[in-house]
């Protein structure tokens, strides 16, 4: 213990699946190439190919989306998230306790980054949140709107980013019937069944947050559902 911009969070743009194979060679060979180096499993997370810019044509930069006025906005909302972590896993010994998180424009800068930047960078404020969380034993899961196809693309992406990853649920075709929001609930409930209390819930769309099965969230900017 210790997956970019999609026309809707239901499907996948076809150049990225287009690209799939491709980027899977590359994230194997990577790792491969990782492991044979013996890199020190503390090594930084992986860095944006260049620093988001107002006139980069992203999804993003298309809605009108500052990223610094992002960072602002996610930095506020996260204010409380790390003193109320260090509060509830305050003498928590013996409890198996649980974060969850969405991945685009939650954990991952996403719309901020052409699909062709990969792996796509952290988010700096989540990142440190989840690592903290990991330290004082909080184990983390990833529940994404994501098809299957590319759970291994993701799985990769996370990791290279820097997050610790004990569970990652991405969707199965039978999922793309369901609503979002009901398909992410019922996740959070199969955490819960495995004997986890879901102590956080992060998130940028109500979609993510809903349904309860957790005992804090966190919502993350979307400006009006103009970010995914």
């Amino acid at each position: 213990m210790h997956v970019r911009r999609w026309t809707t969070r239901a499907a996948v743009p076809a150049a990225a699946l287009a690209l799939a194979a491709t980027m899977t060679a590359t994230a194997t060979a990577t790792a491969s190439a990782a492991t044979v180096s013996a890199a020190p499993k503390a090594a930084a997370a992986a860095a944006p190919a260049h620093a988001p810019q107002p006139t980069d044509i992203t999804a993003a930069g298309l809605a009108g989306i500052d990223y610094a006025t992002w960072q602002r906005d996610v930095t506020a909302a996260l204010a409380t998230a790390r003193p109320y972590i260090e509060q509830r896993t305050a003498g928590a010994s013996g409890q198996r306790l649980a974060m969850v998180l969405d991945i685009d424009n939650t954990s991952l800068e996403t719309d901020f980054h052409y699909f062709w930047e990969y792996p796509t960078p952290a988010v700096r404020q989540v990142l440190d949140l989840v690592r903290y969380a990991d330290s004082r034993g909080v184990d983390i899961f990833f529940v994404t709107a994501r098809p299957d196809i590319i759970e291994s693309l993701t799985s990769y992406n996370l990791k290279k980013a820097g997050y610790p990853v004990d569970g990652l649920y991405v969707r199965s075709l039978p999922d793309l019937f369901d609503e979002v929001s009901a398909y992410k609930t019922g996740k959070r409930a199969e955490i819960e069944a495995k004997g986890y209390t879901i102590v956080a819930n992060v998130g940028n769309r109500p979609s993510d947050l809903v349904g309860g099965h957790a005992e804090r969230t966190f919502k993350l900017p979307d400006y009006d559902g103009k970010l995914s």
